[in-house]
Formats: structure tokens, sequence, C-alpha cells
């Protein structure tokens, strides 16, 4: 059921659980918590779903990572896009292209990969060249992922919100949270449209999450990062290659219809900012070149271009799971840049944790807590 925000003077509605956030994330964990019997309400501030960083993804998939429980999430997630005809999953594969100074971290994240059963080879040079043309200078090797690619964000969002409606989930756009307080071991979440009373509050905000965390005077320490996705003219004929990646430099290419599309994070682009990044082209481009002498060849179509945001924390890995100090606030948040990769799986995890069941993938190492270590663990396979 989809309802308006506009004001209403009624008594609080009340809910085992709200989820603010409509992007991938919010709509796999409303879906799960409705189907093990949960009312559920989703408050989303946009006026449609996934208009956040679910929409603007590059929408990659992948399960080369260092850390197990990254590599768990994104295999169950992929295992779940496999047989959704709304996620259009594409196994085009990724390729890293790996430096000298990076190889043994990658040979030593490829053997735990393949340890938990994931079809990931080690690939030569020539190898790597002859899937993607490019310049070996400095390469001392490659990893590939015959079961990594691409899905439609969009695509899963809307069908799994379809289907929590059908299970009673009520869907509120331009219905952001306004207030948010623990009264009588109950949350109170104060929207446009009316009070609400729930027992649980899943902040799976994106790019805003630390900022509805503090709505509740919790610090959930996820920024925003301004990126932006460049795409080029249509090429005859188009190129069939797989998502690769220049580990070293973090320049990253894939097809996107007649099109390619590509960019480089920008480490000091923080906060809440719109638009194409035009001027940082100047050094995505050169940087491309070096790598890929044959980007020489290409033209830039500015109106194919687009620009969302990454929900960063201090480590580059999410927070998942409950709030200490804070019953009943659970986080779903802060994946930088992994969230669609990931989103089928943490729904289901999220959901067994508020209903008190066990959850098929231990995602302790993923709890806020870490954060609290003098050294935590990193994910070392970040792009």
């Amino acid at each position: 059921m989809q309802t308006a925000c506009s004001p209403i003077l009624l008594a609080p509605q009340r809910a085992d659980a709200v989820v603010v956030g409509a992007g991938i994330v919010g709509a796999s964990c409303a879906l799960r918590l409705a189907e093990l019997g949960q009312r559920v309400i989703v408050l989303e501030r946009e006026p449609a779903p996934a208009a956040g960083s679910t929409g603007r993804s590059a929408a990659g998939v992948r399960v080369q990572f260092s850390e197990e429980v990254n590599i768990r999430l994104s295999a169950a997630s992929i295992a779940e896009y496999r047989t959704m005809p709304q996620a259009a999953y594409r196994p085009i594969g990724y390729l890293f292209l790996v430096p000298e100074s990076l190889w043994d971290a990658h040979l030593r994240a490829a053997a735990l990969q393949q340890r938990l059963g994931m079809p990931v080879r080690v690939l030569s040079i020539a190898e790597a060249a002859a899937t993607v043309p490019s310049n070996p200078a400095g390469i001392a090797g490659a990893t590939f992922g015959d079961a990594d690619g691409v899905v439609d964000p969009h695509g899963i969002t809307f069908e799994w919100l379809r289907q929590a409606r059908a299970l009673g989930v009520q869907l509120r756009l331009g219905c952001a949270a306004e207030t948010l307080e623990r009264d009588a071991g109950r949350w109170r979440v104060g929207t446009p449209g009316g009070e609400i009373i729930a027992g649980a509050v899943v902040n799976a905000a994106g790019a805003w999450a630390g900022r509805v965390a503090a709505l509740a005077g919790l610090s959930v320490p996820v920024e925003p990062a301004h990126r932006t996705v460049y795409a080029t003219g249509p090429l005859s004929p188009p190129r069939r290659y797989p998502l690769t990646i220049d580990a070293g430099s973090g320049v990253w290419l894939r097809p996107e219809g007649e099109r390619l599309i590509f960019g480089l994070s920008d480490p000091s682009e923080r906060g809440f900012r719109e638009g194409v990044d035009w001027p940082w082209l100047e050094t995505v481009y050169p940087t491309a070149l070096e790598r890929f002498p044959w980007f020489e060849q290409l033209s830039i179509d500015r109106r194919a271009c687009w620009w969302g945001y990454y929900e960063v924390t201090p480590d580059h890995q999410p927070i998942l799971g409950p709030m200490p100090d804070a019953p009943g606030w659970y986080n779903a948040c802060g994946f930088s840049g992994h969230g669609v990769q990931q989103a089928a799986a943490v729904g289901r995890v999220v959901a067994a944790e508020i209903a008190g069941q066990a959850a098929v993938i231990d995602v302790s190492p993923l709890r806020i807590e870490r954060l609290q270590q003098p050294a935590p663990r990193r994910e070392q396979l970040i792009v």
C-alpha cells in the first residue's frame, strides 16, 4: 500500500518497524520483514523510490573482495539476482588489472574467494590484455570473476517494493523522518504526515544515514561522497568488455549498450554536492589513457553522463545491525559503493535479527563497534 505524506490529524500510527529509505537496501529490508509477519512502514524523502544512490549506481556486482563477510554477502545477493527477471543480471565479469604493489593482496583474496567456492580466476598479463586491450606497464597480473557482472537496481527495488506492498507494507513517498525519539520502549517517528510508533527503526537512508541517526541523537559515521559516471558516445561496433578496474589508479570502465561508461573516485569529494564534475574529467581522462591508450579515440557524450553519492564510512565497509545503547535501532548503511551488490543478503540478515532469528551470514565484523577498535580489519579490494 502506497500513501501520500500530507498532514493528518490522527492518533499516532503503530508499526513493528519503520524503514527509513526506499532505495535497494531499504526495499530489501522491508520485504523480508514483511515476509516474517512484521507490520512495516517505509519512509522515503524523495517523490520516488531508488532516487538516491541506488538509481545512480554503476550497477556492478562482484564477489572479488578480501573479507569473507563481503564475499558471502555479495555471493548470496548475486545468487538471488540470478533468479530474478527484474534484476536483468548479466554476468559480463569483473577484470582487475593489478600492479606489483597490490599483487600479493589480490592473490590472497583470490585464494580466499576460491576456497569459498567463488568462480574467480588468476590471469596472466597476456590473458588480461587479450580480454581488454591495455598497456601492461607495471601490471603483475589480473583476476577475473566469471559470476561478477551488472544488474538493474531500479528493476530490483521496484519489484521488491511491489512484493512488499502486496504483503501490507506501507510506502510513504515524499515523507521524510523529521524527528526520532525513544520513548517508553518504542520509537516515535515524526513525519509530515503524522507520528508513527514502532518497535524498530531501520536506518537505510544511504548517504543521509548519518543525518537520520543524528535526529535520534546517535552517531553513525556515514557521509556522502560525490561520484561522477562519464559516458562515451556510441561506439561501432560496441565494446564487449567486462567491468574492468585498473587497481593501481582506480580507473574503471564497463559497456553500457553502445557506449562505455567509466570513472575514478575523487577522495577529496565529500559532502552533498550536485552535478557532474566536469573539471575532474581532466584528471580521469589522462589517468585512463595511461592504461588504455585507445581512450584517445573516444568521445564524451555530456548528456549521457551522470552523478550520484557513495555513502562512505571510515573504513569503507557497511555498518550493519543493532546500535549499542539504542534498543530497536538497526543500521543498514554505509556500503561505500557496495550497496547494490549486497542488498539482497542484507535485507534477509537485518530482518532475521529484528525478528529474533538466526542469520545465515555472520555479519559481526560489520557491527558499528568495530570502529572503536584501534586497528579494525579493512576491506582491501576497494574501488
